[in-house]
């Protein structure tokens, strides 16, 4: 264990952790004797050990673990073991129903508990779950075609069958689909225990079956409103834990700042408008007048969006130089107050205009909190507009107060885990966008041999990243490294323009196929991309991190820039300038570790297993320009270092002929 920081109360390098799980995790452990692909690796038993003495200790752990420690069973067999109550955080859907459905089964049955599966909960957000009540809604609504109402029918003979509820389970339904929102309920029109359905309601039954479990799986966002339900005094969403395993925490910070933040967004109030009319109709209420000011509404929304810059963009809300859009926000808001007023005379027709009215009024708060100004309020006010729509964001400057806080106040072990959290093997700046004080710390590299199976090249050859052929200079250098390639490459851009601009240098170029984020869904992409074995891929942010492709399929990454966050990016200005003017560097605080954070994710996708191997390009000069560069290439794996091309090409060629060697040279 290391020391985090002189405020910090951490045990010596030396002291043994409480409980050892070396046995449990080594050659003739449980699970190597019931997993044929099971490899004992020191790493992930420094971790587990870890993770075993925070749950005796009753502390806090933050962990690093390197890509192939395997941190999800070292994470799950001191919990499971233990037998205590634990809730397990991911960062996405994805990876809870892969914790869910294949790690935990794994674990448990090797530890003997494949009895106790019902002990284990999934839970979701509460948009991942089918209302009863408003899928009757909208299968009554008549503006509905004929095929959507094919799959409301579907819906409604699965729902008959299903226990879960969860759409992931039901027939296909694309989240993209406009029945998505008319079958889900959200915190704002959920009509609770006024539901006539609520002794049906599936997200109720999740929610109390996962306070009677053991272990709970469940993602950033459900944790985070967990915290906001306590901090309001309505109750508790998880079940009192003895441990809280945090895994890709360094999600955490900006989920927690969206979490935290406000939003009120086109699609909102026009969904409110319709929901609005289909219920005054419902209950047979008086809807002339008030047809009249919800079409006002829709009327003024489109007139808020015009007022708005042409095109799509985040910025930075400034009502004195969008005079325009404010004057047609606050429009918008008087609007709102009138459909309120309305709603109130409208009480007493049924629950559902109660509930709109609860709705709009929310909906009118937080318009409001977008449009005052309070110098004092450490919120940034920003916007995201599309060609139809706009999202208007109130968000904390900062959540680490909010975080650490919670943290502290919750009576339970935590653990933080992920590969990517340490800047030079110092976990201190996510530490404190933690908000913590008192924490033990621990980075495991990876087992994988670096030095032996990869190799990091920087070409001298490429201009300037602001030069306008930049972009077609790097793709110039790497395409006939990828050609050379026996398996398939990325190609790893820090934005979408200089993706297209590389898509449209390569598309008559190579004879391998090339497959460009945004020409269809992300998994079909990378179905392809494996399938074909040689293929290249064009990717952006979305593509850095979650994509697992192991073997001969990958034999190349190239990440075109450093991936510094945009100082344009109206939140990433707004934290610049509050560390300026506290007299703090912006660059060093916040720009550097951020982006070392997100290059060691990008980096990550090239070694997915023991046998893998390949190259990885990071184009941008200023990887040896500048004095910060060598921030960037200590805090990456150990690999072998060259700037000659020639080299590696013939380093890729022998690929999959032998076990090549690569001589490093001095750099």
């Amino acid at each position: 264990m290391r020391k985090a920081a002189r405020a910090c109360n951490m045990r010596a390098m030396d002291q043994q952790p409480a409980k050892t799980l070396f046995g449990l995790l080594g050659d003739d452990g449980p699970l190597a004797k019931s997993l044929p692909d099971f490899r004992v690796r020191e790493e992930q038993q420094r971790l587990a050990d870890a993770v075993a003495d925070t749950l005796a200790s009753g502390g806090s752990l933050l962990a690093e673990a390197g890509t192939g420690v395997g941190k999800t069973f070292a994470y799950l067999a001191p919990a499971l073991a233990s037998r205590r109550r634990c809730i397990i955080s991911t960062g996405t859907r994805h990876l809870q129903d892969q914790l869910f459905h294949r790690d935990l089964p794994l674990v448990m049955r090797a530890l003997g508990q494949e009895g106790e599966m019902d002990q284990v909960a999934l839970l979701k957000g509460r948009s991942n779950y089918l209302c009863l009540h408003r899928l009757d809604g909208a299968r009554d609504r008549a503006d509905l075609g004929r095929k959507e109402h094919e799959s409301l029918e579907a819906l409604s003979i699965w729902s008959r069958r299903s226990d879960s509820g969860d759409l992931a389970e039901g027939p296909h339904l694309s989240e993209r689909s406009r029945l998505w929102p008319l079958v889900t309920s959200t915190q704002d029109n959920c009509l609770g225990q006024d539901c006539p359905r609520h002794d049906e309601c599936f997200v109720l039954k999740a929610r109390q079956a996962a306070m009677q479990r053991r272990v709970v799986v469940v993602n950033h966002h459900l944790l985070l409103a967990d915290f906001a339900l306590r901090e309001e005094g309505f109750g508790e969403l998880l079940p009192q834990a003895d441990l809280v395993v945090v895994d890709e925490a360094h999600q955490l910070p900006e989920t927690a700042s969206r979490h935290f933040g406000t939003g009120v967004s086109a699609r909102q109030l026009r969904d409110f408008a319709s929901d609005c009319l289909a219920e005054a109709l419902r209950a047979s209420a008086g809807v002339s007048g008030f047809r009249e000011v919800l079409d006002q509404l829709n009327t003024r929304i489109l007139a808020a969006r015009a007022a708005l810059p042409e095109g799509e963009h985040r910025s930075r809300w400034d009502p004195r130089e969008q005079s325009a859009a404010a004057e047609a926000l606050l429009d918008l808001s008087s609007t709102l107050a009138v459909i309120n007023e309305q709603l109130e005379t409208l009480g007493g027709h049924s629950r559902e205009l109660d509930n709109c009215r609860r709705r709009g009024l929310a909906l009118q708060e937080r318009l409001g909190l977008f449009l005052q100004q309070d110098p004092e309020e450490a919120l940034v006010r920003w916007m995201e507009v599309s060609e139809r729509g706009f999202i208007l964001h109130a968000t904390p400057l900062s959540t680490a107060d909010r975080l650490g806080e919670w943290i502290g106040n919750v009576p339970a072990s935590w653990v933080f885990t992920s590969a990517t959290l340490a800047v030079r093997e110092e976990l201190s700046h996510f530490r404190q966008r933690l908000g913590l004080e008192t924490v033990d710390e621990l980075v495991v590299g990876s087992p994988f041999d670096y030095a032996r199976n990869a190799v990091l090249y920087h070409p001298r050859e490429l201009p300037p990243v602001n030069a306008p052929d930049y972009v077609e200079r790097f793709a110039e250098v790497v395409l006939p490294l990828a050609e050379a390639a026996p398996g398939g490459s990325f190609f790893l851009f820090t934005s979408h323009r200089a993706l297209r601009q590389a898509a449209a240098y390569l598309a008559d170029r190579t004879e391998r196929e090339v497959l460009v984020q945004g020409d269809g869904p992300r998994a079909r992409l990378l179905a392809a991309f494996r399938e074909n074995g040689r293929a290249i891929l064009l990717g952006t942010q979305s593509f850095w991190e979650g994509v697992d492709v192991k073997g001969e399929a990958l034999s190349l990454v190239a990440i075109d820039k450093l991936p510094f966050q945009s100082p344009g990016d109206p939140l990433i200005e707004a934290r610049i300038e509050a560390i300026r003017e506290r007299g703090g560097s912006p660059f060093m605080e916040w720009q550097l570790p951020q982006a070392v954070i997100t290059l060691k994710q990008g980096v990550g996708r090239l070694i997915r297993d023991v046998e893998d191997r390949g190259v990885m390009v990071i184009g941008d000069p200023r990887l040896m320009q500048k004095g910060y560069g060598k921030i960037f290439v200590d805090s990456l794996p150990p690999m072998a270092k060259t700037r000659d091309g020639e080299k590696v090409k013939r380093f890729l060629e022998s690929l999959g002929r032998q076990a090549p060697e690569f001589e490093e040279e001095p750099t």
